[in-house]
């Protein structure tokens, strides 16, 4: 695979390749050797961020990872991120679940470092001073690096970045596609006027813009994806139909084309996507290339509007 040019995650050091990888599917559809399968053929088509959760798949997502991780020697030029406040041993936003959900973490993943941490979700009984205490505790002790925000509204994120005086949230999550547009009216503005890193969460709609789930009687297999059933209506087949159009054009897939209109967004720094293997991620990365018209650019957005 060709180089492709890294895109800065503003403020934290890092440059990543516009897609990353979702791990939330490891441990739930994705076993041990797909997983693994996953991340060797991500990291070989120049793949450098990973990204998931404490409570992915209750941990078994983390362990994954850090069995994958154990002993690589470019552990370096990978840019491991997770979220916590969600597992059930370190729930909540405290500094005692923070510190030892950190700790619980690079056990599981096997390393010595958390490369993004992000808040997963906004514990409204923990002050924002103390979240910003707990991690400053751990940057300082080089247990993490950059601070992400996930599940956050603008307003909050606001808040945070003023209690931190500076030294706050430099990644904001959020699921975008083109069926889920609502980070436009707030987050991506919020990121490109802040200088912060938009990664966008679920970039086709948990399956549904792969072409995938096209009536009631194509439901998902998993649980893990029953989010797509949702699209299923006049609006998502206008969108569809407009992907398959601008696909069959350019010899492509849907899910390429909807993935290459994410990519295509000035505030995205990158897109997480799901694979349950190594082929199946192999099948989106022709989306990085893809330079989509200013008119098929107008065609989707006015299709998802």
């Amino acid at each position: 695979m060709d180089p492709t040019p890294a895109r800065p995650l503003p403020g934290t050091g890092y440059a990543v390749h516009p897609v990353g990888l979702d791990g939330s599917v490891f441990g739930w559809v994705a076993g041990p050797e797909d997983a693994a399968d996953a991340l060797s053929g991500f990291v070989d088509a120049g793949g450098d961020l990973i990204s998931t959760a404490d409570h992915y798949a209750g941990g078994r997502s983390e362990i994954m990872i850090g069995n994958w991780l154990r002993g690589r020697s470019d552990r370096d030029r990978l840019v491991i991120a997770t979220k916590i406040g969600r597992h059930p041993d370190a729930p909540g936003l405290t500094r005692a679940s923070i510190l030892a959900a950190v700790d619980a973490s690079l056990v599981r993943l096997q390393t010595d470092r958390i490369d993004v941490l992000s808040f997963d979700g906004d514990d409204r009984r923990s002050p924002l001073e103390e979240r910003l205490a707990a991690f400053d505790e751990l940057e300082r002790a080089g247990k993490v690096g950059a601070l992400g925000l996930s599940g956050y509204e603008p307003d909050r994120v606001r808040e945070l970045a003023a209690a931190a005086d500076g030294a706050g949230p430099r990644v904001l999550l959020g699921e975008y596609s083109l069926m889920q547009r609502a980070p436009e009216d707030g987050l991506l503005p919020l990121a490109h006027a802040a200088g912060l890193a938009f990664l966008a969460r679920l970039p086709l709609a948990s399956g549904y813009l792969s072409g995938r789930y096209r009536s009631r009687a194509e439901l998902p297999e998993s649980p893990m994806f029953a989010a797509a059933s949702t699209h299923i209506g006049r609006r998502g087949t206008r969108v569809l139909a407009a992907l398959d159009e601008i696909a069959a054009e350019h010899g492509t897939t849907s899910g390429v084309v909807a993935l290459a209109w994410v990519l295509s967004r000035p505030a995205v720094s990158c897109a997480i996507v799901r694979a349950r293997n190594g082929a199946e991620l192999l099948g989106v990365l022709p989306a990085v290339p893809l330079v989509l018209g200013r008119a098929e650019l107008v065609r989707l957005d006015a299709a998802s509007a």
